[in-house]
């Protein structure tokens, strides 16, 4: 919808900085009008109160979505009194360099790496975890599960998964003669989508980056892979790391 990607951006661009402007009615009834306006094009209707078109367009009060853009902000720079620990964005002074882009490939575009990673996270009403199933060759030489708090999301738990995935990697030996090469598989386009998304600044994403770099600097060929190749096999290995016994 037009409205939900060009001008609802607009009405809420820098929210954060005037949202203390809100508290005047005169401030409150411009932005209204401007939603009423475009509403009743959505909606086709008449004039009307300001709630009946929201409810016909299926769409959010601009007040509350307001209140709503700069909740998430500080939120995700940690400002004010926040009694829980999310997900947080990272300071601009960590964010990987640019040049540092990371190489993200489909599963059928590399077949014959020494080291396959598969990863799965898992929300459920019995909570939140993670596993890791790592070969070197066909050889089982790690299976981990990580439990993380019931408040975290399935999207964070699939990125724990990688980000656990990849350091077991680098703390693998493999000679000089040999080629450096790992695949890591998941199922989260979400996540890779993230990882590729050089807007998304989040701790998890961010730490998942600079251990590719690191990665790659002592010359290894990482890459992480989306659904396809060996489909069944990251289902079997996986989710069988995410119910096995080494929780952590």
């Amino acid at each position: 919808m037009i409205y939900e990607g060009a001008i609802l951006p607009l009405l809420l661009y820098g929210a954060p900085v005037w949202i203390d402007a809100m508290k005047y009615t005169c401030n409150r009834r411009k932005y209204i009008r401007a939603q009423i306006i475009i509403k009743l094009k959505i909606a086709k209707a008449f004039c009307t109160s300001n709630e009946a078109p929201c409810i016909v367009a299926d769409t959010t009060p601009i007040l509350l979505k307001i209140q709503e853009a700069v909740r998430i902000y500080n939120l995700k720079k940690g400002r004010g009194n926040q009694p829980h620990a999310i997900d947080r964005e990272v300071e601009l002074k960590y964010w990987q360099h640019p040049a540092d882009e990371d190489k993200i490939l489909e599963a059928d575009e590399h077949k014959d790496q020494i080291i396959h990673a598969y990863t799965d996270g898992n929300k459920t009403r019995h909570g939140v975890v993670s596993g890791v199933a790592l070969y070197i060759g066909t050889d089982l030489a790690l299976q981990e599960k990580f439990k993380l708090d019931n408040r975290c999301s399935n999207n964070q738990a699939e990125q724990l998964a990688i980000t656990k995935a990849l350091e077991a990697i680098g703390k693998i030996y493999i000679t000089e003669d040999n080629p450096r090469t790992a695949t890591i598989y998941t199922d989260s386009r979400i996540s890779i989508d993230s990882i590729r998304n050089t807007r998304n600044h989040s701790h998890l994403i961010e730490k998942i980056r600079k251990i590719m770099t690191s990665l790659e600097r002592a010359n290894w060929n990482r890459i992480i892979v989306g659904q396809g190749l060996c489909r069944n096999s990251w289902e079997r290995t996986s989710r069988s790391a995410c119910k096995g016994s080494g929780e952590r």
